[in-house]
């Protein structure tokens, strides 16, 4: 009688989650253990995506403990009870497959692509190191050495990387955002093996993670092997995502960096805006607008202005990501032609962001700028990761499938006022912080 109970409470929870027919048109499903299940069907190629997302990045990590994340998804592939050092990633490839793994600011993510006949293969193995990783402090420490090369080839021999590591602080002054992914040198040298054991244990949990599958499969398939794999990990009481609220703006701000091995100067400029999460005025799909007027392409504002008709830039353009769990931050950067002073480009880049100002966009632009957006909305079903990446990125940062669906409508319904009034609200003096990428003698 137990028994018959479980089942129809798990057949309760396996039952779809309606969702908005628009971009991917995923099947959405949560195990009783609380593990979120996300199926995109894409018969095109006999090949599958599987990708495990944890709602866990480096802003999650202890003070003093920066690059924890980071450290552990090196040790994700170091072996479980089940699996010796290595041996995950080389089945992977026996079979033809290919896996790696990320880590972001608010999440971390595991992903192979192989043959479809393959998922149950790559889903037992993943759903193992969910559970049951070894963590051996002697391969805790060659890892650790491992990252730290890493950080040196990637951040410290890296002018560039250096001063956008520099300009986190001057943004936020307290929130982790203001921490490099990968870690301070001194945080990731000081982290324990109790430590990590810790971070995996409160962290790593099927109701703390995401299952997507993208590809040639359905999901009542792709639902049978996760009850057979993933079901029987018990849930785990989860900590509160609790990281410092950041305060208002002081700025503006400049870091300055001069490297000799610098021969591309650069100029970089942020402003601390909304993400999607926490957007009650929803200034996040008109900034994205707004991002596509400014760097969609040769014809964009800032392309056409300072590249082609001033030939004071190299390049020219604008940034802007949505998807964070707290504050995002739209961006200008900029690199000069050679015999371009700083001072000239920098001069020319704010009397632009200063006309955006003034001036406005216009409904010309706007129509422009949505009707990229949708376009590419409909090229990225074609993408048989594309759907995979996307809807991870947006539960990881808690927002939901509906809104990655209705995205297209949303983006339809900006409006030239919309969008002025958002850049009016983000493009304040007080949250610039300006980078400056410089040679010696420069």
């Amino acid at each position: 009688m137990k028994r018959r109970l479980a089942l129809i409470l798990v057949s309760l929870l396996l039952a779809p989650v309606p969702v908005g027919a628009a971009v991917f048109n995923p099947e959405s499903f949560q195990l009783a253990n609380g593990l979120q299940v996300v199926v995109i069907q894409n018969r095109r190629a006999p090949i599958v995506t599987h990708m495990v997302w944890y709602k866990v990045g480096d802003a999650d990590a202890p003070d003093g403990q920066s690059g924890m994340p980071h450290l552990l998804e090196h040790l994700m592939f170091k072996g479980t009870k089940n699996l010796q050092p290595g041996q995950f990633s080389k089945i992977v490839a026996r079979n033809g497959g290919r896996d790696n793994a990320f880590t972001g600011s608010d999440f971390t993510a595991y992903y192979q692509n192989v043959s479809a006949d393959r998922l149950e293969l790559v889903m037992k193995m993943e759903s193992d190191r969910m559970a049951n990783l070894t963590l051996d402090p002697k391969l805790i420490e060659t890892e650790r050495q491992v990252v730290l090369e890493e950080r040196r080839t990637r951040t410290d021999n890296e002018p560039a990387s250096r001063l956008r590591e520099k300009m986190g602080p001057e943004q936020f002054a307290v929130h982790p955002y203001r921490n490099p992914v990968i870690g301070w040198e001194r945080d990731i040298k000081a982290i324990t093996p109790k430590d990590l054991k810790a971070f995996y244990q409160r962290w790593y949990a099927p109701n703390n993670a995401i299952l997507i599958v993208a590809g040639d499969v359905t999901a009542q398939q792709v639902l049978g092997l996760a009850e057979t794999y993933y079901a029987p990990i018990p849930a785990s009481p989860l900590p509160k995502r609790e990281r410092a609220v950041e305060p208002p703006p002081t700025g503006p701000k400049t870091v300055e960096l001069r490297d000799k091995s610098v021969k591309q100067p650069l100029w970089l400029r942020e402003y601390r805006a909304p993400s999607r999460r926490l957007d009650p005025e929803r200034q996040s799909y008109a900034l994205e607008v707004l991002e596509t007027i400014l760097a969609g392409g040769a014809t964009s504002r800032f392309y056409e202005s300072l590249v082609v008709r001033q030939k004071l830039a190299a390049s020219a353009g604008a940034s802007y990501s949505a998807d964070r769990y707290d504050y995002s931050e739209f961006g200008f950067y900029a690199s000069p032609n050679p015999g371009i002073p700083m001072a000239r480009l920098e001069e020319a880049m704010e009397a632009e962001i200063a006309r955006l100002i003034d001036g406005g966009v216009s409904e010309q632009e706007v129509a422009r700028a949505k009707t990229r957006l949708i376009d590419a909305a409909v090229y990225a079903r074609d993408s048989l990761s594309g759907g995979a990446y996307a809807l991870g990125r947006a539960l990881g940062t808690g927002q939901s499938i509906n809104q990655v669906e209705n995205w297209p409508e949303r983006i339809a319904e900006v409006t030239a006022d919309q969008v002025n009034a958002a850049l009016r609200a983000v493009l304040t003096p007080k949250a610039a912080v300006t980078g400056r990428l410089l040679g010696e003698g420069m």
